[in-house]
């Protein structure tokens, strides 16, 4: 090792325990039913800085680890460039901006901070679920199927990976159809160090065929609302996914990164949900609707072989870069 590359690791050790010390001793009001942090003070504590973009509506923390852009009562923000959706929105008292404290725990911090992993397990052998299969065709636009194109998607995928050394195996590798309970049991029977569920998306009413861009979900931590929480039950429970929180929110923003990045799409955020493929998953896991098939610019991504093969290298090169980070 380089004296050069052991400065640098010593530097990431520190900035990462540095972000994980300040929390405790922050102080965290009370309002809405929950906990919050003053932006300023999170900023502060990171060794960071703090201002107002636009006063009273947009404000920026920029610390070592990134830059963080947030907007008063809101809960989309965004994380080096990316959008990441919170918990809760962010809310203004007196003249500051406040996040709620477990946002700052479960969702900012491990983006900017991400620890060093205690094992170090190298990132071998990923599961790839193509969504529906079999009598449920998923979403419909004519006579094209979403069905049958995650499992082209899937195989896209898969080639890159076993080229890149991976091992990956399909949940599905034909028109079949699976429940979603046993989704995430296959990837468990075959050890999988990542699991990641394939889709396309559709919208509906006034302006859907406008509607476009990618979006990936990663499990709702446990007393946590989800991004379309609309009175969702079970928020307390914890779930068996909810071992891999950090993981997975770590996987899902490194993998729309990878999509708005590479394959150009538009961004719609890292988002959190408790899908069934999630919520039992016992390993790393994001569901990733991939592009819209209501929208002409999406469908072409979505139909046309070359185009295709664009987001499964997006999506391939997003599992990259977690190995990266979790092997580093």
């Amino acid at each position: 090792m380089t004296y050069a590359v052991h400065l640098a690791l010593i530097f990431g050790a520190l900035v990462s325990a540095r972000a994980q010390a300040p929390m405790s001793r922050l102080d965290r009001p009370f309002m809405f039913g929950a906990e919050y942090v003053r932006l300023e003070d999170w900023a502060r504590a990171n060794g960071g800085s703090h201002k107002w973009t636009v006063p009273k509506h947009q404000a920026q923390a920029v610390v070592p680890g990134g830059t963080l852009l947030v907007e008063i009562d809101s809960r989309k923000v965004s994380v080096k460039g990316i959008h990441v959706w919170l918990s809760v929105p962010v809310v203004m008292r007196g003249n500051s901006a406040y996040l709620a404290a477990a946002d700052f725990i479960g969702t900012i911090q491990p983006l900017l901070f991400p620890a060093k992993a205690a094992t170090g397990r190298p990132i071998k052998t990923i599961v790839l679920d193509p969504g529906h299969g079999g009598k449920d065709p998923g979403n419909i636009e004519g006579k094209k199927q979403e069905k049958l194109y995650t499992l082209q998607l899937a195989r896209d995928v898969r080639a890159l990976l076993t080229k890149a050394g991976f091992k990956v195996h399909l949940t599905r590798d034909s028109d079949s159809l699976l429940d979603l309970e046993t989704r995430p049991t296959i990837a468990q029977q075959r050890t999988a160090d990542v699991f990641v569920s394939l889709h396309f998306n559709s919208a509906d009413g006034p302006g859907a065929a406008s509607v476009k861009g990618s979006e990936v979900y990663c499990l709702t931590p446990a007393h946590a609302h989800s991004t379309n929480d609309r009175g969702e039950r079970g928020r307390t429970t914890t779930l068996a996914g909810n071992r891999c929180d950090t993981r997975n929110v770590q996987l899902a923003y490194l993998m729309q990164k990878s999509i708005v990045d590479t394959a150009g799409s538009d961004d719609r955020g890292v988002k959190r949900a408790r899908f069934v493929v999630l919520k039992n998953a016992e390993m790393p896991a994001v569901l990733i609707e991939a592009a819209f098939m209501t929208n002409a610019g999406d469908a072409r991504r979505i139909y046309n072989p070359v185009e295709r093969r664009s987001l499964a290298r997006a999506v391939a090169d997003g599992i990259t870069a977690y190995k990266r980070l979790v092997e580093r």
